[in-house]
């Protein structure tokens, strides 16, 4: 009952609902640039095996040199991402909460900001259990006063899961979708009722705008699990990610137009990017929205890049009406909001949208979000194409009977 009326307090403290909390997200302007990920691994999703020797970074910037103190809570989350109802001693390990000790202030930046980071587990945290987990940064000790939260998973695999990709459907053939099968070897691990006991969540590019959920096989036994064929596991092939470079302030890198200093920081212009939907697919390189901090000869990227307003813009003679156009990349945790909507220039006929950013390499793509859906779109912009190299994400979770919390027993991804 406490951890319960805990839970509640701090669902309604971070004013969050059951449908958003799956998100990596920032509740304070003044916080930028926050990552989490496995320790040495760039472009990873923030997956540790359970009682595995890795570890997570978590990273973020506070945009001045002033001195702030801040801690994190870590809590344990269903399938969904609801809050479980466990109690902290049954699936952590030490301490609960822990302080951010661990900052330094940026050099020689015309953007003043403090770079904090900590690892996870520690020598004062670890996991017991797999599963979703929740991690709340705040400050001055006030769990009611967050800055920003941050989701990762840990893994005990017991499962083992074979994908496949293909650009044949039921509704198309090699044209503009993508359909995903997988299947799941038990290999002995036992599930007495799949179809109630096995959750399954796919996503693709890490986005969960059209993440796929309560999905059950089309066949199964007592040692597999199929996943064939099944209409909801069809995605939008979508177009390969843009890209740009901005990690020198000297010149524009790919995808960069001109860099300017306006005698009080930098301003990257990016070429403006026109709605090509009727183009033949071409292959290109990309990293599937994500996106990596780099500054050209510096010793330590975290202190010495700088930030900058970055300019994005798409031509249209015309604004769409019956529908929105978004950013979509890792850099806004592939969120639809203020931050990444574009707004519509009259005089320029272009949408527009600025955003700051750090100095790097980054990905985006276009996304049409039609009005009252929930799941954004390419074909609108840059087409969709069965070829697209995309990255899906199998999550296995398994909630056996008299047990009280979703285990991740399996996680693949497709590339």
């Amino acid at each position: 009952m406490k951890n319960q009326i805990f839970s509640l307090i701090i669902l309604s403290s971070l004013n969050l609902f059951s449908q958003t909390i799956n998100r990596t997200l920032l509740f304070n302007p003044q916080i930028k640039t926050l990552q989490i990920g496995v320790q040495g691994e760039k472009l990873g999703l923030p997956i540790l095996e359970l009682n595995g020797a890795n570890t997570l970074k978590v990273s973020f910037d506070e945009m001045s040199h002033e001195t702030h103190s801040y801690s994190y809570k870590v809590l344990h989350c269903n399938a969904d991402w609801t809050l479980s109802n466990l109690n902290s001693n049954e699936y952590l390990g030490g301490f609960t909460t822990g302080n951010i000790n661990d900052f330094t202030l940026s050099v020689n930046t015309t953007f003043l900001y403090t770079h904090y980071q900590f690892n996870i587990p520690n020598e004062d945290m670890n996991f017991k259990i797999s599963g979703n987990y929740l991690l709340i940064i705040y400050e001055d000790n006030v769990i009611e006063k967050p800055i920003a939260q941050a989701c990762f998973s840990i893994v005990e695999p017991r499962v083992y899961i074979t994908p496949n990709l293909r650009g044949n459907t039921d509704t198309e053939i090699n044209e503009r979708l993508q359909q995903l099968d997988f299947e799941v070897e038990l290999n002995g691990y036992l599930v007495r009722d799949a179809a109630s006991e096995i959750k399954v969540v796919v996503r693709q590019n890490n986005r969960t705008d059209n993440q796929v959920t309560d999905i059950k096989p089309t066949f199964l036994s007592n040692s597999k699990l199929s996943f064939i064929n099944n209409k909801a596991l069809i995605f939008e092939g979508g177009y390969e990610y843009h890209r740009f470079d901005i990690s020198s302030v000297y010149g524009g890198g790919e995808g960069v137009e001109n860099i300017r200093y306006n005698r009080t920081n930098y301003v990257a212009n990016l070429y403006e990017n026109k709605i090509t939907t009727s183009k033949t697919y071409m292959q290109e390189m990309d990293v599937n929205g994500k996106y990596v901090i780099n500054m050209q000869n510096a010793q330590d990227d975290n202190v010495e890049a700088d930030y900058m307003y970055v300019n994005f813009s798409l031509a249209a003679k015309n604004p769409f009406f019956d529908g929105q156009i978004y950013l979509g990349g890792e850099f806004n945790f592939n969120l639809m909001n203020d931050i990444s909507r574009m707004k519509y220039d009259l005089n320029k006929e272009s949408y527009v949208q600025t955003v700051l950013l750090k100095q790097g390499g980054y990905n985006y793509q276009y996304w049409f979000l039609p009005k009252g859906e929930r799941a954004a779109t390419t074909e609108r912009i840059d087409g969709t194409y069965w070829q697209t190299r995309n990255e899906y994400s199998i999550y296995i979770y398994h909630r056996g009977w008299g047990d009280r919390y979703d285990r991740l027993v399996g996680v693949k991804g497709l590339e």
